[in-house]
This record gives C-alpha cells, structure tokens and sequence, in this order.
C-alpha cells in the first residue's frame, strides 16, 4: 500500500492552538480571555486562540496567536501540553497544544477588545469558560509557579525599571501568598542580578523607592558560575 492511500484511509482530525496569556498590572496577575464569536457556544467566555494552518508548525501558530492578539512579537511563550479528550470540543474533533505566554501589559500594541472582544481579568474575575480552558488555566498556573520558583521568567511579566515592592508583588501573585519583605529583599539583591537606577518611583510616596532593573547579561554569566536562582 503506497503512502498516499495509506494516510487517506486515517482518521483525519482539526489541530489548534489555545493560548493562555497572562499580564501583571496594578499588583495583579491578570489573563486575557475573548468572547468567542462563533458557534458552538458563541459569545461564551474563552481563551485566545484558532487553528493550525497548513503551512506552519504548531510553536509557529502560537506566535501567530499572540502577535495577532496582543500586536507582539518574541515573548516568553512555552508549550503546556496536549488536550485530546474525544469530547472537549462540541463542534468536532479537536486536538489542541497549549501554551503560556507572559507579556508587558504596558508595551501591548492595541487594545484586544476591539477586534476580539477580548479583556484583561484578574485571576479571581474568570468566569466560566468554554470547553476545557479552566483546566488549561490551571495546569498553566501550576506550571509557572514551578518555573518561576527556578527561573527568572517573572521578570518577563514587569515593565523594564520596577522597584523591589512591584518584584515583591510580582512573586505573591505567582505563588499566591505572602512574602517576607525583608527576606524577600535580602535573597534577590544578594544574587546580584538586579542594576540599581538612580531614578526613583515617587508615585507612592514623596522620598520615593529607587527603580531596579534586570540584567540578563549578568544572570547568564554567573548561572555558568553556578548561581542557583530560587524564590
């Protein structure tokens, strides 16, 4: 049996991409969801995303998704897993990879509610959603917290100057509990990881706090040292 007639006589199935993209804004960890414009379940609450097309590999549909969404290119986005159950989606059978993305909410391009009815909602304002993107949001929660425990990915999540309060922030939301500031401002610097700035956010008090920011550079020279980054 030549290849040809062999494929023609499978099962053929549609493959999409759902992705769940979360944002830090005010304190809050937040996600974008859309109101979904066609049927099945049209105008219910779901996650950004559509289907793989011909002639593009499922990581390249994903960037596709989020540029098209979000108006960005070259974020943080990581595959979260496959969902296959035969009944997730009631309009046909729909295998769909999942991914997360961490983007700067205040370097978005254009505002997602026009072309998509679309919102950033904290995390406790989620109202239900379609088929299995509540599980897809949990299983991509999880996921971050185990990262960002051991990698600096949160740092993908704040604008490029923040203070040490923001940062502190930041992680609480991640891990969803208090952290001990002092602790919390003695175990980041003693990395050295972060350039102090001289400007200063002022936005909350008058002497104000002194602005922070990454050094990407420096993380990945002393990680070959072997510095171990842990929250």
């Amino acid at each position: 049996m030549s290849a040809q007639s062999f494929y023609a006589n499978v099962p053929q199935h549609l493959v999409a991409v759902d992705c769940i993209i979360f944002g830090f804004e005010n304190g809050r960890l937040k996600l974008l969801i859309m109101q979904r414009k066609v049927d099945p379940m049209q105008g219910d609450w779901s996650l950004m995303g559509g289907f793989l097309q011909k002639d593009e590999s499922v990581d390249d549909a994903a960037a596709r998704v989020l540029k098209q969404t979000t108006g960005l290119e070259n974020i943080y986005m990581d595959q979260l897993g496959c969902y296959g159950d035969v009944g997730r989606d009631t309009g046909a059978r729909v295998i769909s990879m999942a991914y997360y993305a961490l983007i700067r909410i205040t370097e978005q391009e254009h505002v997602p509610s026009q072309a998509y009815s679309a919102h950033w909602l904290e995390l406790h304002q989620i109202p239900n959603l379609i088929f299995d993107h509540r599980q897809m949001i949990a299983d991509a929660l999880k996921k971050l917290r185990d990262n960002a425990h051991f990698h600096p990915i949160g740092f993908e999540l704040l604008p490029e100057k923040f203070t040490l309060s923001q940062l502190r922030s930041l992680y609480e939301e991640i891990f969803q509990h208090e952290l001990d500031k002092r602790n919390f401002r003695k175990k980041i610097l003693s990395m050295n990881i972060l350039e102090k700035l001289e400007e200063k956010d002022k936005t909350t008090s008058k002497k104000g706090a002194h602005l922070y920011r990454f050094d990407k550079l420096k993380y990945e020279e002393l990680k070959t040292r072997g510095l171990v980054f842990e929250i």
